[in-house]
């Protein structure tokens, strides 16, 4: 009997699944975001984008934009056949491809694919090195005009297995925190030097993230912004705040400061947030 047979692939990614959805469920989970439409199950979505995450936090970003019209690149190495079917399990389509094997084909499948679906990549995966953002994000994003969002995660000291990228397992019963930037538009028909730029740019901005998202999650404070990660399904019609101002016919202003500082580079990519009746 072979540990490789399609068969135990699809059993085994099936019951990672379970556990995953009922291991995740005990955890205290939390969102802070600079711009909520970013969020792909939000009703207010409604631009394409390309979602960032490190590959050693993944468990947590794939519960959270499955059955949303998302499209995940994932790797050929067999060890990511497991990946393939947690996230088909999660509601994800998924495109097979990496930096070694069958990339070129795999950036074509993507960029036909972002004119209808979000799309998701692990820009140090699948080898590493480790918190090191690879090209390739930044040449779809130039290439088909969809902005990068980052989805940076932190855990209160989660189990840490030995692999190049240190993956990270939660403790049940911990908290774990999500901070979301808003919207990056990179330039089109970026030159090599233009790619490198931007490159270092976002990898930048990704780390500081993260690193603000795992404070967060150790110190266990309150931000302003944030919500559960499982809010209840949006109405189908106008909520009660849009109806009483138009009613009213008031404005109002939506403050999104997520993080309590960012740097000033940062920071002023940052949009002011207002909503008008």
């Amino acid at each position: 009997m072979k540990l490789r047979h399609p068969f135990w692939t699809k059993l085994a990614g099936l019951l990672i699944y379970v556990w995953a959805k009922l291991w995740l469920r005990t955890l205290d989970s939390r969102i802070a975001t600079y711009e909520p439409s970013v969020e792909p199950s939000r009703r207010d979505c409604t631009q394409r984008n390309i979602y960032l995450f490190w590959h050693e936090s993944i468990m947590l970003p794939l519960d959270l934009g499955g059955d949303c019209n998302l499209a995940m690149l994932t790797s050929r190495h067999r060890d990511a056949d497991l990946l393939c079917r947690l996230a088909l399990h999660l509601g994800y389509n998924t495109v097979r491809g990496s930096s070694n094997r069958g990339g070129d084909q795999a950036i074509r499948e993507l960029i036909s694919r972002s004119d209808k679906e979000h799309l998701a990549v692990t820009p140090d995966g699948p080898r590493g090195p480790r918190r090191k953002l690879a090209v390739g994000s930044i040449f779809l994003a130039s290439h088909t005009g969809l902005p990068l969002v980052i989805y940076a995660v932190g855990y209160n000291r989660p189990w840490r297995l030995n692999s190049w990228d240190r993956f990270a397992i939660p403790r049940p019963f911990s908290r774990a925190r999500i901070v979301i930037s808003p919207r990056i538009f990179i330039p089109p028909n970026l030159d090599r030097q233009g790619i490198k730029y931007h490159r270092r740019r976002v990898q930048d901005m990704l780390n500081y993230l993260t690193e603000e998202a795992e404070s967060w999650a150790e110190t266990g404070t309150r931000r302003r912004t944030e919500h559960v990660t499982r809010p209840l399904p949006a109405p189908i019609g106008p909520t009660a705040d849009e109806t009483i101002a138009k009613l009213l016919g008031q404005r109002w202003t939506v403050e999104k400061t997520g993080c309590e500082s960012l740097p000033a580079e940062t920071a002023a990519e940052l949009p002011q947030q207002r909503r008008a009746a």
